[in-house]
């Protein structure tokens, strides 16, 4: 019968990264700054796209009364604000996504140092994330509040 070799050698725990993650100041501080961004973002949009309808409404109202060549301009000055929109949007996207890399890389590098800490000081040979595993026993380390500790964090 096969058996799983024990070695006495190993001493595991594991770590909910996120929890200690949403528990830090910095955190808060980066997603107000990702929010204001937002908001502005929003706000710039909204002026677009009130700029677009309002071209797009009085495109269509005049249309009938518009010469071929001034009826082509105007439309392609509405679609023009249809791609800068779009354009706009994809782009405030994608610095949405690099601003909170940006903020968020510091922050998960320092709760990545105070688990290497934990865990050479606790004499750790594996820590985990508690998400990874289907079944924890209540046997099992949870150095989630050994790690808040070392952070300064309740």
């Amino acid at each position: 019968m096969a058996g799983f070799a024990q070695d006495n050698h190993l001493k595991l725990a594991h770590v909910n990264s996120m929890e200690i993650f949403n528990a830090m100041p910095e955190t808060g501080t980066a997603e107000t700054e990702i929010a204001n961004m937002n908001q502005s973002i929003r706000t710039e949009l909204e002026t677009m796209e009130e700029e677009y309808r309002k071209k797009s409404t009085e495109f269509y109202q005049q249309q009938d009364s518009l010469t071929q060549s001034i009826k082509v301009r105007r439309m392609q000055e509405v679609n023009d604000l249809r791609e800068r929109i779009q354009t706009f949007y994809e782009s405030a996207d994608q610095d949405i996504k690099t601003k909170t890399q940006e903020l968020n890389a510091p922050i998960v590098q320092k709760i990545q140092n105070a688990i290497k800490a934990v865990g050479d000081e606790q004499g750790f040979t594996h820590m985990m994330e508690a998400g990874a595993f289907l079944y924890i026993s209540p046997k099992a380390i949870d150095a989630t509040p050994f790690v808040k500790a070392k952070l300064g964090l309740k």
